[in-house]
């Protein structure tokens, strides 16, 4: 059996056209498209924009120079790869051919297999582990039951599947959120800006996904020797609510530009997929469901190209079910005995609540009253059974503040305030 190759080897950095691993006219057509678009261009400018060593990008000129394709519009003292660039007749008449194949420009993609190979090689058991500690770091600011870090924290770690369910109002979305930025804290994850397959391109990188991290000490000589067409990014999170429809979860081709835009989950490949409110996508839960049991159960996403050819990426990421609706009348139970962790995250006893409220009071400078907070509970939840909800102090003290600012007096719990602001707030 071969031996499987490191991160190390995967992601060194190509200094020949073969080492690229992709067909070289989608390397001519990129710089093509470059040129066509800027005019004159440095060999360095090749590396920014493209991504390309130097070493590569003197080779395919200097190809694309005998097939007088380009010119030497400008020459350096350092040699070749400090000359400039430029079309000539033929290679612009190549360059429109080459828009009108795609209109693709940015960093050279990277084949389908390398990427699927590092992605395998950075979810694996080598990865670093949370800790009890970190997690209950991560949601300090939140008031929850004792121990509620033992519901979430396996399941972070083993960064599969997390279903979280309860009443409205009670932080499922914070606590997801909270998840998504422990993930981004922990080791930082090398993805690549767009991937090839099929002779066809793939944009992975998305600005509002994937956060640049910082290079620590010690991390510049390795970030060095690493292909530039892969970056080093913060674990990614994506989050999507009642707007996801089906069609965001499959490579999704844009007609004019003509090129593939990754599916969501491949987005969120390494870090976390939460998918808020589960239940009230635009799709019905059955059909999303569907949609995710092949993936939850064997870590392989299936995807589609225009053409039919069929795709295999790694579903490598946690991904969080939060719903407000009743988990036993949205799925079945062959569905949730997919889902490794099933945590409730329920209203808040008055113990909790008192807790929420006073922190609430801090954070808004608002001096706590007593009378006040009793009153509060005995008229707007015990006399009429209303639920407890986490959310309520938050909401109520902004009322109540809002209503002081509006009067031009400085905050001040009283019973009087408390009830305009519920009378404001509570609609039944």
């Amino acid at each position: 059996m071969a031996e499987q190759p490191d991160l190390n080897t995967v992601l060194a950095q190509a200094t020949t056209i073969q080492e690229l691993g992709i067909p070289l006219n989608i390397v001519s057509d990129l710089i093509l498209r470059l040129l066509f678009n800027e005019g004159d261009v440095s060999v360095g400018r090749f590396g920014e924009v493209l991504k390309l060593h130097p070493q590569v990008a003197d080779q395919v000129l200097s190809e694309m120079q005998q097939d007088r394709q380009v010119e030497v519009a400008k020459t350096g003292t350092l040699g070749r790869l400090s000359y400039t660039y430029r079309l000539t007749d033929v290679g612009s008449a190549r360059a429109r051919d080459a828009l009108e194949r795609s209109q693709y420009l940015g960093p050279m993609p990277v084949p389908i297999e390398v990427y699927n190979q590092a992605i395998v090689l950075q979810a694996g058991s080598g990865t670093r582990r949370l800790n009890p500690a970190e997690v209950k770091q991560a949601i300090s600011h939140l008031i929850l039951p004792e121990n509620f870090h033992r519901r979430i924290g396996p399941a972070i770690n083993a960064g599969t599947s997390l279903f979280l369910y309860g009443p409205p109002g009670n932080g499922k979305t914070t606590v997801a959120q909270a998840i998504a930025k422990l993930l981004a804290g922990t080791e930082p994850i090398w993805l690549p800006y767009a991937l090839t397959t099929g002779g066809q391109i793939i944009q992975v990188n998305d600005p509002l996904v994937h956060v640049p991290a910082p290079i620590e000490k010690g991390q510049t000589e390795k970030f060095g020797k690493a292909d530039k067409r892969w970056g080093l990014f913060q674990r990614p999170a994506v989050m999507v609510g009642g707007e996801l429809k089906m069609e965001a979860l499959d490579l999704r081709f844009d007609p004019i530009a003509k090129f593939y835009e990754a599916p969501l989950q491949l987005k969120a490949n390494g870090g976390m997929f939460l998918i808020d409110d589960f239940g009230r996508q635009q799709v019905s839960p059955q059909d999303l469901l569907n949609r995710w049991i092949v993936p939850l159960e064997s870590g392989i996403d299936y995807l589609r190209l225009q053409t039919g050819q069929s795709l295999q990426v790694p579903f490598r990421q946690l991904i969080v079910f939060a719903t407000n609706l009743d988990p036993s009348q949205l799925v079945d139970a062959a569905f949730l005995r997919r889902i490794q962790m099933k945590v409730e995250v329920g209203s808040p006893d008055e113990k909790l609540f008192y807790q929420i409220f006073v922190r609430m009071c801090q954070a808004y400078n608002m001096p706590f009253d007593k009378d006040s907070f009793l009153h509060f509970i005995r008229k707007w939840y015990v006399e009429p059974k209303r639920t407890l909800q986490a959310v309520h102090p938050r909401d109520i003290l902004r009322t109540a503040i809002s209503i002081c600012n509006y009067e031009g007096i400085q905050p001040r719990l009283t019973p009087e305030l408390i009830d305009e602001a519920c009378r404001t707030y509570f609609v039944d």
